[in-house]
């Protein structure tokens, strides 16, 4: 699998110089990814996805190629750092497409610029953390706050399914995606924050403002974000759909595991509810 890179920088209206990638055409799609991670890590799914969409994704600021800025960061400055990203590209409405804390980010995209939203789609997502969540979270950010990078990746493989995890070539596959997470002390710093601002998203009782088609998609073996919690965001938004995965490879991080059946699922909806 080929990694994908960034085409180009902007500098966003929200202050940093932001990393981004555009490539195909038709309808825009932009995706906005979740902790940790760069825009690379949207590689599995970008090859089918542009083949009939104009695709952008950016490096969250702090991370990959982009610069941290100035002031906190929090699922609203993700957000807010996401519509920066269109306007710097002359887009004025586009699909939203999060990952983990980027569908939270998608979230507060659609509640804070409604009319740049044409519709969503909510890759493991939740509205306001349970007890579980908070023992899992916890646990993933102590790891990141020692600066041990290594025991920050390893611990990370809670994302992925038993049997991505225990097959003999996993190291194999994740190993050309080790650069595309943080290199530096200053991006590990950039990491804690993220999971402060995971911690602190609660977007509950503002879904029903949500006007956009919307599907979330949700893992029976994903031990982030729970079915539960996939099934209470679709219900508070009006209308919405849910993609439900079971079995082997449906983990939090289904784009990696069941990439086919997750591109066929998301292309299918995104047909149903073109850009108006």
């Amino acid at each position: 699998m080929a990694i994908v890179t960034p085409t180009g920088s902007v500098v966003a209206s929200t202050g940093p110089r932001l990393a981004y990638r555009d490539v195909g055409e038709g309808e825009p799609l932009l995706l906005i990814m979740g902790v940790a991670g760069s825009l690379g890590l949207w590689s599995p799914l970008e090859p089918s996805l542009v083949e009939s969409r104009r695709i952008i994704s950016f490096d969250n600021r702090g991370l990959g190629g982009s610069e941290r800025g100035r002031g906190e960061i929090s699922v609203a400055s993700m957000a807010d750092d996401a519509a920066a990203v269109l306007d710097a590209l002359g887009i004025e409405r586009a699909h939203v497409f999060g990952w983990s804390l980027g569908s939270a980010a998608c979230q507060e995209l659609a509640l804070r610029h409604p009319e740049r939203v044409g519709s969503l789609v909510l890759n493991g997502t939740w509205a306001r953390r349970d007890g579980f969540q908070t023992a899992v979270l916890t646990g993933l950010r102590s790891t990141w706050s020692t600066g041990d990078i290594t025991a920050a990746l390893t611990a990370s493989g809670i994302l992925f399914s038993p049997q991505l995890l225990n097959a003999p070539e996993f190291q194999a596959i994740f190993k050309p995606f080790i650069p595309l997470f943080p290199q530096t002390l200053e991006q590990v710093r950039v990491v804690g924050e993220q999971w402060q601002a995971a911690f602190a998203h609660d977007t509950l009782s503002r879904l029903p403002e949500i006007k956009a088609p919307t599907i979330v998609l949700s893992g029976e073996q994903d031990l982030l974000t729970s079915r539960r919690q996939c099934e209470e965001v679709a219900n508070a938004i009006a209308g919405a759909e849910i993609a439900c995965f079971d079995g082997p490879g449906s983990s939090h991080a289904l784009h990696f595991e069941r990439t086919e059946e997750v591109t066929q699922v998301v292309s299918e909806f995104l047909d149903r509810n073109p850009l108006r």
